[in-house]
């Protein structure tokens, strides 16, 4: 029980640090799913594949606090 919730409770802190002006409508989306919106929005996400796929594709447009 304690191993599962250990795992849970990994987390990553994702900071957009560019505005998407000019910027793929794809990555504007995946920046949306993120949960970000505006330049210096900081979302603390559970660390799962699917997050760190969002994160690679708009590398460029966020920063990443582990």
């Amino acid at each position: 029980m304690a191993k599962s919730q250990a795992t849970a409770e990994k987390t990553v802190r994702v900071r957009l640090v560019k505005g998407l002006r000019g910027v793929q409508a794809r990555h504007r989306l995946s920046v949306k799913a993120l949960g970000l919106g505006k330049v210096n929005d900081v979302r603390e996400l559970k660390d799962s594949p699917q997050v760190r796929g969002l994160i690679n594709t708009v590398y460029y447009l966020v920063r990443v606090e582990e």
